[in-house]
C-alpha cells in the first residue's frame, strides 16, 4: 500500500504550487488570486478618491467664483502683478523667520527641559524651585503671545535699561521663547512622569547617583516618548514668529504688509500665507510620519 508524506506522518503534503523542484517559493494560486484581488481593490479606492476629490474641487470652485463679490474679491486678494511684486519681497523675508525658528527653537528646548527639571525635583529643599518653575508656567501658558510679544517688543525699550537691546528681533525671539519655553516645559515633565520608577530605581541600585540616574536613564526615554509633541509645538513655534512684525522687525508678514499699505491691495497677504503654508507642510509631514513609526514601534513591542 501506498501513503502520501502527509499520511505516513513525515510531514504535511506540499501544495503544488508553493514550491518548485530547486526548493525556492513558488505563491499558490490562491495567494496570487487574493493578492490581485488586494491590487484591484486598492485601485479601486484610489480612483474613487480621486474622483470625489475633483467632483468636490469643482464644486467649491463653482460656489466660489459664482459668488456675487467674487470679481472684486479676485482683484482684492488674488492679482497677479501684486503677487509678482510680493513673492521676492516676501522669500526674503521669509529668511528672517526661518533664523528666528531655528535660533528660538534651541534656546526653547534647552529652557523648556530645565524647568521641566527643575519641577520634578524631589525634596522639600527643591520647592521654592518647584514653585518657582510652576508659576512660570502657569503664567506664560496663560499670557497670549501677542500680549507677551507687546509688552516685551514695546515695553522693554521704554525702560531705556542701560545696555539691553532694543533691536525687535531680540526682543520678539525671547518673547517667543519665554511663552514657548512654559509649554514645551509641560511635554517633557509629561515625559519625565511617564518614565516607570522602577527604572530610576534599578539605575540606583546600579550604583548611579540621581542626577546622573536623571541624565542617563530617565531623560532618554522621556525625550524619545515626547518627540511628536515636541516636533507639533515648533511648527506652531514657526508659524508664530510672523508675529514678530509688530515690532517693525521686516520679516515676510511685514514685507507683505509694507506692499499692502502701498497699494492698498491685499495680495500679498495671501502670497506670505501661502509661503508659510508651504514651509510648514513639509514639518507636520515629517511628525506624522515620525508619530507613526514610534506607534509601530511600540505595537511591535520595540524601543519607544
Amino acid at each position: 500500500m501506498t501513503f502520501t508524506k502527509e499520511e505516513s506522518g513525515e510531514g504535511p503534503a506540499k501544495d503544488p504550487g508553493e514550491g518548485g523542484p530547486s526548493g525556492a517559493y513558488v505563491p499558490s494560486r490562491r495567494r496570487v488570486e487574493r493578492e490581485r484581488y488586494k491590487r484591484a481593490r486598492a485601485r479601486r479606492a484610489t480612483a474613487i478618491a480621486a474622483l470625489s476629490t475633483l467632483v468636490t474641487g469643482a464644486v467649491l470652485y463653482l460656489v466660489v467664483v459664482s459668488a456675487p463679490g467674487w470679481q472684486r474679491t479676485k482683484e482684492t486678494f488674488f492679482n497677479g502683478r501684486y503677487a509678482r511684486e510680493a513673492f521676492p519681497k516676501v522669500l526674503e523675508g521669509l529668511w528672517l523667520n526661518v533664523r528666528l525658528l531655528l535660533v528660538c527653537g534651541v534656546a526653547v528646548l534647552v529652557l523648556g527641559m530645565l524647568i521641566a527639571v527643575a519641577r520634578t525635583l524631589r525634596g522639600p529643599v527643591f520647592f521654592p524651585v518647584r514653585a518657582l518653575a510652576a508659576a512660570y508656567t502657569d503664567f506664560f501658558r496663560g499670557l497670549p503671545l501677542i500680549i507677551n510679544l507687546m509688552i516685551v517688543v514695546l515695553g522693554v525699550p521704554a525702560l531705556r535699561l542701560q545696555g539691553v537691546t532694543v533691536d525687535p528681533v531680540l526682543l520678539g525671539g525671547t518673547a517667543l521663547t519665554l511663552t514657548y519655553s512654559a509649554y514645551v516645559a509641560e511635554v517633557f515633565r509629561a515625559g519625565i512622569e511617564s518614565v516607570h520608577p522602577s527604572q530610576r530605581a534599578a539605575a540606583r541600585a546600579l550604583g548611579l547617583t540621581n542626577r546622573q540616574a536623571l541624565r542617563y536613564v530617565v531623560l532618554p526615554q522621556a525625550v524619545r516618548r515626547q518627540v511628536p509633541p515636541l516636533l507639533n509645538d515648533l511648527v506652531s513655534l514657526q508659524k508664530d514668529t510672523g508675529l514678530v512684525s509688530i515690532g517693525g522687525a521686516v520679516d515676510a508678514v511685514r514685507a507683505a504688509d509694507i506692499i499692502v499699505g502701498r497699494s492698498l491691495n491685499y495680495t500679498p497677504y495671501i502670497v506670505a500665507g501661502l509661503v508659510f503654508v508651504a514651509l510648514t507642510i513639509p514639518m507636520t509631514r515629517f511628525t506624522d510620519w515620525v508619530t507613526a513609526r514610534m506607534d509601530r514601534q511600540r505595537a511591535q513591542g520595540g524601543a519607544i
